[in-house]
């Protein structure tokens, strides 16, 4: 029976190369984890999503308690049963969702109050009801219940927020239940204050968890501050054990989080952006919508394997962009996880031949050029 581990297999500078071991399979480090919100990707099939490289996808907790219910997906045999995908799963806490979706919810040390947004019944998530839901889901790795800390928050707020959180780690350790192959991650919270963040860190290492994720960024405060937070938090986590910053993000926040010795990360970024006609290129973010394709054709982007770059033209995709047909949204998104899949590659393979300083200027360089110029 695998056992959940991480083994760190190369470093150059603060980057590491490494790799999670879980019960459904492996996950190499750095890694990009598409988002599947209520066990799906949008818009691409699970076998499609594994195409592009993909090893790992995340579930999301207070979606699925609401519908179609954790309690019936465990007795379809589990989230990779029931939505037909072979790798690891990581499943948030669901605690991010209620308090950004949730209908008059109401926080105490117990947990969270609240009232669907899809059709206003009453629920109550605590540490331990988390732990049971992503229990339910078969979860490769489960995330503790936590509160994300708005941005901005004053220092007291932060605190009160952090030590919250501490206390609802502590509870998810005792509720989580343990087996091979099987991982819970802590989560750092603290806001932008060094102090707060280091007293996170070290009450999360003194609980002991298999893996740390760093909370509370890309909430607005903008990437210099999200890179300052990085610089003093990652030194923080124990070496030994994979980091994953949630949430993130552009493919410039996840190079610079990178180099600064994060491992994992996930954003639905490729996912919208695909459903919303935007593609990412080597040379920037494409508007499929705009007239200028019309005429076009060439291929989104020349050095991608993906379908939509292999098979169709600028004309083709912005033809059904502005059609509103179903393929146009399949396509880029498809083209979108692929392109933030060849990134971590990239990156993997920079790290391992001590040149990863050089592949980020170099992709920061290409994206700055801009798109190819119109025909």
């Amino acid at each position: 029976m695998t056992q959940f581990g991480f083994e760190l297999l190369a470093t150059d500078g603060a980057a590491r190369l490494g790799r999670v071991d879980t019960a459904h399979g492996p996950m190499d480090t750095p890694a990009f984890m598409p988002v599947g919100t209520a066990g799906t990707v949008k818009a691409m099939m699970p076998e499609s999503v594994a195409a592009t490289g993909a090893q790992t996808i995340l579930g999301n907790t207070y979606h699925l308690m609401l519908r179609p219910g954790a309690e019936r997906v465990g007795q379809l045999g589990g989230l990779h049963e029931f939505m037909q995908w072979k790798g690891p799963i990581l499943t948030d806490s669901g605690g991010f969702q209620v308090m950004s979706l949730a209908k008059l919810r109401k926080m105490t040390e117990e947990g969270v109050a609240f009232q669907s947004h899809i059709d206003g019944s009453k629920h109550l998530l605590t540490p331990e009801r988390s732990m049971r839901i992503q229990h339910l889901l078969d979860a490769d790795i489960t995330m503790a219940f936590d509160e994300c800390t708005p941005f901005p928050a004053t220092p007291e707020q932060a605190a009160q927020s952090m030590h919250l959180s501490m206390r609802w780690a502590k509870r998810s350790k005792e509720a989580f239940v343990s087996r091979p192959g099987y991982g819970l991650f802590g989560i750092v919270q603290g806001g932008i204050y060094h102090d707060l963040r280091a007293e996170s860190a070290c009450a999360l290492r003194d609980i002991g968890f298999d893996g740390y994720a760093i909370g509370g960024l890309a909430v607005g405060e903008g990437q210099d501050l999200m890179f300052q937070t990085l610089d003093f938090t990652a030194p923080m986590l124990p070496a030994e054990r994979p980091r994953y910053l949630m949430g993130v993000g552009k493919p410039s926040d996840i190079i610079g989080a990178v180099l600064r010795g994060v491992d994992m990360f996930d954003c639905v970024m490729p996912t919208r952006s695909g459903r919303t006609a935007q593609g990412f290129t080597r040379r920037g973010t494409v508007n499929l919508r705009n007239a200028r394709h019309q005429d076009d054709a060439r291929p989104l982007d020349a050095d991608c394997a993906c379908p939509a770059c292999r098979q169709y033209s600028r004309a083709y995709l912005h033809h059904l962009i502005r059609s509103e047909e179903i393929l146009g949204p399949m396509l880029l998104t498809w083209h979108n996880i692929q392109f933030y899949q060849d990134v971590m590659k990239g990156l993997r393979g920079a790290i391992a031949a001590g040149r990863v300083h050089d592949f980020a200027d170099d992709f920061l360089a290409t994206q700055a050029q801009g798109d190819i110029e119109p025909i």
